[in-house]
């Protein structure tokens, strides 16, 4: 195979870059020089590359210097050269931008390395391609294990419904679960149907429906809580598979230059807290253990437990090691805009008496808050409606009046929506934005429809209200999570008042996004959806050093880690990616769409 041009001068950096990291790192013991015999020496230097450092105080360099796997020196290439002894390895990068490692600030990590390996089908234009990829999928599974995936929009390919007789062929010794993208459909096969008890006999839940030809046959199509009658089946998911999910996720995320998330975890309302507490126990702490860890994860545990984890963090501080750290809590206060249940002061379009899903008692999450931020924990929340993001902002107001003012660094996830002069008051008590970027390329065509053009062009996304009120802004990801899929989870939950538990049934149902900051950075600098020529609400556009800082040293500031990462300084862990831009000018005029290579704590984690 030939490649073009610019991708073999590609391949050949990466290849260079990884042979210089071995010739680094894998030294025989011989060559290796204890602390003391290094003395002031670097273990690594970088040399005549473009660094971008996300420090103010030292915006960019020619050169930096590692040692232990910390920033020992960043500066011109004369300041640094000093550094270099006789066993310090100089990796020459013709001028490669160099960028610190990002921080996604919003991911349910464990859920996306299990997604990994699922079937993806969002974006499948057809029903060949729906076929061919859950056939794909069948090729490593045994009898009778499930095949679970999710992203289906029949709307792709021209509106017709899959049903049960599209899997069965493919798929008859293996039972097979599909949801579609809003989280509120799913398609099963007919061994799946078997296992489940669902014939034509078996009567629609209450609040849900199971979908039937014009004899009373069961197409396979379940629809909101009808959808239970196949959760309460599907296989539990190991101890052992969640392990392999974390690395696989390690593995994707420095892939694309991340070199340390904030993991909200599987917790959602009417969810029970304990599979956030199982993948701690079951997942990080053996990998604490096993030292298996591949980049740092900052950990959020749900909010009725925050007694729980402040007696963890006082038994082993806030960090288990370099690896791990204990962040703080959770909740929600709303639903989500694809489902019409994040929380309005105005009704949706065509829909007067809806205002959206207020999901937690103000009274309980108050108190809950309070008790939290008492015990020094950072508080986290979700709102996505304007009425939602409001009553947060009040609520914050009188925690600090009952709590007293201090650097609590109180987050609001996702903030979507925000009415007039909210984003002002985020900013007058240092509340943390926690955004999602590459979500308005979905709500852009979405929003003006659920709730008006007027409304979504005033109140989306507001990035640059948000900066010029004195927010902080962290951009993360949501992955695998897309928000107009994972509130629906919420809706089944109370229906009627009813509670289901969905603590190991969460992953099939989530609609899938992705791990990707340089799109999200792209995407923050140029608001433009596909398809579209023009910017949506083009005065919210960001600078790109105002995008690369909210995905590295304002997402470190967000979680408490701007001491230890976010950006080059000396003294800080040597995390950092390699972009095949040979110059600012070049970076900035067309941000390449992959990393060249990751390194983490000075050493090549990617490729």
């Amino acid at each position: 195979m030939v490649l073009p041009a610019q991708s073999a001068a590609v391949l050949a950096a990466a290849v260079a870059i990884a042979a210089a990291a071995a010739a680094a790192f894998l030294l025989p013991p011989s060559s290796r020089l204890s602390w003391a015999q290094r003395g002031r020496f670097a273990d690594m230097i970088l040399a005549n590359a473009t660094i971008y450092t996300a420090d103010p105080a030292r915006p960019f360099a020619g050169a930096m210097a590692i040692r232990a796997g910390r920033v020992l020196r960043v500066g011109a290439y004369e300041s640094v050269k000093e550094l270099k002894g006789r066993h310090t390895h100089e990796l020459n990068l013709s001028g490669n931008v160099v960028l610190p490692g990002f921080i996604d600030s919003h991911v349910h990590f464990i859920d996306g390395g299990l997604q990994l390996a699922r079937v993806p089908l969002r974006g499948v234009t057809s029903k060949d391609d729906f076929i061919s990829r859950v056939k794909e999928a069948t090729r490593d599974k045994h009898p009778g294990q499930w095949i679970l995936g999710g992203g289906w929009n029949n709307d792709f390919w021209g509106g017709d419904f899959p049903d049960a007789s599209w899997l069965d062929d493919i798929s008859p010794d293996n039972p097979v679960w599909l949801s579609r993208m809003d989280g509120h459909m799913g398609i099963a096969n007919s061994l799946a149907m078997k296992i489940a008890g669902i014939n034509r006999s078996t009567n629609d839940p209450i609040g849900g429906t199971i979908m039937r030809t014009a004899e009373g046959e069961p197409t396979g199509l379940l629809v909101d809580t009808a959808m239970v009658l196949m959760f309460d089946v599907i296989e539990k998911v190991s101890p052992h598979e969640r392990r392999e999910a974390l690395l696989r996720a390690s593995r994707h995320a420095l892939m694309r230059g991340v070199t340390t998330v904030v993991d909200v975890g599987s917790y959602f309302p009417g969810v029970s807290a304990e599979k956030t507490w199982q993948d701690f126990s079951d997942v990080y702490e053996w990998a604490h253990t096993m030292q298996k860890m591949l980049i740092r994860v900052c950990l959020f545990f749900p909010m009725p437990t925050w007694d729980r984890v402040s007696n963890l963090i006082g038994e082993n501080g806030r960090s288990l090691s370099q690896w791990i750290y204990l962040g703080g809590v959770k909740a929600f206060l709303d639903g989500s805009l694809g489902s019409s249940s994040a929380l309005f002061h105005e009704p949706y379009e065509g829909d007067p008496g809806n205002y959206g899903l207020q999901v937690t008692d103000m009274d309980s999450l108050l108190n809950r808050t309070l008790e939290s931020d008492k015990s020094g924990l950072q508080v986290a929340i979700h709102a996505i409606g304007d009425k939602a993001n409001d009553m947060l902002l009040d609520m914050v107001d009188k925690v600090v009046d009952l709590n007293g003012v201090k650097d609590r660094r109180f987050r609001i996830e996702h903030a979507q929506h925000l009415a007039p002069g909210a984003a002002n008051r985020f900013g007058k008590q240092g509340i943390i934005a926690s955004v999602q970027p590459d979500h308005l390329l979905d709500d852009a065509d979405s929003a003006a429809k659920k709730i008006g053009f007027d409304r979504a062009e005033r109140s989306s996304y507001t990035f640059r209200s948000l900066l010029t009120g004195g927010a902080q802004l962290a951009f993360g990801s949501d992955w695998p999570v897309r928000n107009s899929a994972d509130i629906s989870v919420t809706e089944i939950c109370f229906f009627n008042y009813q509670i289901y538990s969905f603590t190991r049934y969460i992953v099939p149902v989530l609609q899938v996004s992705d791990i990707n900051p340089m799109q999200a950075i792209q995407t923050a600098i140029s608001r433009k959806p596909p398809g579209w020529e023009v910017p949506w609400i083009p005065a919210e556009r960001l600078s790109l050093d105002e995008s690369l800082k909210a995905h590295t040293i304002s997402a470190a500031y967000a979680c408490f880690l701007d001491h230890a990462v976010g950006s080059l300084s000396q003294g800080k862990y040597a995390d950092f990616v390699v972009l095949p831009s040979t110059s600012w000018d070049d970076f900035a005029g067309d941000l390449p769409a992959h990393v060249l290579a990751t390194y983490v704590s000075g050493k090549l984690a990617y490729p």
